[in-house]
């Protein structure tokens, strides 16, 4: 396995299904493609961790790496990697307009340049749609120094990414088929999104 450079676990507050990994007023990945897989989601300013929950605390170990750690599927139900570039060397977790509880370090620990970001998932359909008290969704968030590649997903076990999955309709291909740009800025698109993730559920 490769050196682990630090980890740290603490609670991250996802807020419409969502928290982001992002720098400050700056580009993320700006020559990749819009692509969603069910798990993470990549704009140009932005990477987006699906949550289950609406409005929740969920559990987040960050773990930075000096290469590229062997994969570990177990006891994980999603895993997706994906490629962000740094553009200051401020690659971070954020969550949407509330500081952190905890003191994560930057995921671009080397500085500027490309990294890949390997996204583990669970307890995803414990409380969809809801607001618990108690942490019931599980994050690993692995990082490393390496050139911009496709996404790749490595497990898509889950009932919400399958039903995320199913819903993604639009022009872009990607690894995972097709998907669409949202404006999730704007309270609209946030009622959209979450339109489109209940009325996946009531096609049965």
């Amino acid at each position: 396995m490769a050196d682990v450079i630090q980890r740290v676990t603490g609670p991250v507050f996802a807020q419409y299904h969502q928290f982001l990994i992002r720098e400050d007023d700056q580009v993320v990945g700006p020559h990749l493609p819009v692509h969603s897989n069910g798990l993470v989601e990549i704009e140009d300013d932005r990477a987006t961790v699906d949550t289950g929950v609406h409005t929740a605390d969920v559990e987040v170990t960050l773990s930075l790496h000096r290469g590229e750690p062997a994969p570990d599927l177990r006891h994980w139900q999603e895993v997706v990697e994906v490629s962000l570039h740094s553009t200051t060397g401020e690659l971070q977790l954020r969550a949407m307009g509330v500081d952190l509880e905890c003191d994560f370090p930057l995921l671009s620990f080397a500085g500027p340049g490309d990294y890949r970001i390997r996204v583990h998932a669970r307890g995803r359909d414990t409380a969809v749609d809801g607001a618990p008290e108690e942490i019931v969704e599980w994050y690993l968030i692995q990082a490393w120094p390496a050139p911009a590649a496709p996404a790749t997903v490595l497990a898509a076990d889950d009932d919400y990414g399958e039903e995320w999955r199913a819903t993604i309709p639009g022009p872009h291909e990607t690894i995972m088929g097709t998907t669409t740009r949202m404006p999730y800025d704007d309270p609209a698109g946030i009622r959209e999104r979450e339109a489109r993730l209940r009325n996946s559920g009531n096609d049965d």
